[in-house]
């Protein structure tokens, strides 16, 4: 059963092995993106906020924005409570066409317009799901996904010692040859992480597989169908000075610190304003609320206590993948097993590479036998 397990992991390795070393490499920018992107292009999210000058109300900047690229329908803004935030638009006339926009609260100048595509941590997050190759690329990436999950299990099983070689299997002979170095960087590091890796590869398949997303909500709520949140209908109507009034609403409503997020630009679905509760035990829980455009009038709330427990576990999805689970330790983990799993085809290639190059002295030397 080794023997037929070492093949398969061998063959299957290499055969995704440029693909996740691609995937995780891309990974581990991912789990500090914010930090990153925060402290490389902090002009696009920080302005100076002016002692005693409150923020001009959120209607004059949404018709700032408007009246400047009229040509996008659908938008949503966020909301820091720091009062050092810019304000992010994300504007959009479809999918490939989206734009981020940092407007500054306190002036009503538009900092700097972004084209999504443009955006660094957008790239990365095309080539870690897509390989920049569209449905394709996806295929791709989902199949390399659950060959990884195999590959961790399989590793784990070839990795796990007799009773008499335990001791060496837990620990990297730092000054032994390569080829031991090598070999230990590869499976002593792997048992480590194994965890780590398994759970996000698990996680990294309900984006892959519809199938894979409908079996979480059948484990948890006994029906395959995934729940799918969308805001309720409403007409819009004419009005002004209503999104002072939602986020001053929403903040009045959920009273924990967080930024809000406003979607709007459908007339006929409502305003939806949803808070990110970042004092709760695990990252991800937002709330919502649903407005009447035109009004303001608060028409329905989705909290996140009310949720069915398939839709919670749903939700831990991506910062289980992350890291992001519980803040910065699980995170700084998510790292380093990312660049671990990065160097796993390589050490393994390497391991490879070694057998291979043994195999014609082993014949030579039985043919002078």
């Amino acid at each position: 059963m080794k023997k037929i397990l070492g093949w398969l992991h061998l063959w299957l390795g290499i055969a995704s092995g440029i693909v996740v070393l691609i995937v995780a490499l891309t990974g581990s920018l991912l789990v500090f993106e914010e930090e990153l992107e925060h402290t490389f292009h902090s002009s696009f999210f920080y302005v100076a906020a002016p002692a005693h000058v409150n923020r001009l109300p959120l209607d004059q900047l949404v018709t700032t924005v408007q009246e400047k690229y009229s040509g996008y329908k659908t938008a949503n803004m966020k909301i820091e409570p720091a009062g050092n935030r810019s304000i992010i638009f994300l504007l959009q006339k479809n999918k490939a066409n989206q734009l981020y926009i940092a407007v500054n609260p306190y002036t009503g100048h538009i900092i700097e317009a972004m084209p999504a595509s443009r955006r660094f941590f957008t790239i990365v997050l095309q080539l870690h799901r897509y390989l920049c190759m569209g449905a394709v690329g996806k295929a791709i990436t989902g199949i390399s996904c659950a060959i990884f999950v195999f590959l961790t299990l399989s590793g784990l099983i070839l990795w796990w010692p007799k009773r008499n070689n335990r001791k060496q299997r837990f620990r990297v002979k730092w000054k032994a040859s390569f080829k031991r170095l090598n070999w230990d960087l590869h499976a002593v590091f792997g048992f480590y992480i194994h965890l780590v890796l398994l759970a996000i590869s698990l996680t990294g398949l309900v984006w892959s597989y519809q199938w894979v997303n409908g079996l979480l909500f059948y484990t948890f709520n006994g029906g395959f169908k995934a729940e799918k949140v969308t805001p309720p209908p409403s007409i819009a109507r004419q009005g002004s000075g209503y999104f002072e009034k939602i986020y001053r609403t929403t903040n009045e409503t959920l009273v924990y610190d967080g930024p809000v997020t406003i979607t709007y630009g459908n007339d006929s679905l409502a305003i939806t304003a949803f808070k990110n509760n970042i004092a709760a035990s695990t990252a991800n829980t937002y709330d919502f609320l649903y407005f009447e455009a035109g009004t303001g009038n608060l028409l329905k709330k989705r909290l996140h206590k009310d949720e069915s427990a398939g839709m919670k576990a749903r939700r831990l999805v991506y910062p289980i993948h992350t890291g992001s689970i519980f803040g910065w330790p699980t995170r700084i983990i998510a790292l380093i097993s990312a660049l671990v799993a990065a160097s796993l085809p390589v050490t393994g290639l390497l391991i490879y590479l070694g057998r291979k190059k043994k195999q014609p002295i082993v014949a030579k030397k039985r043919v002078l036998a």
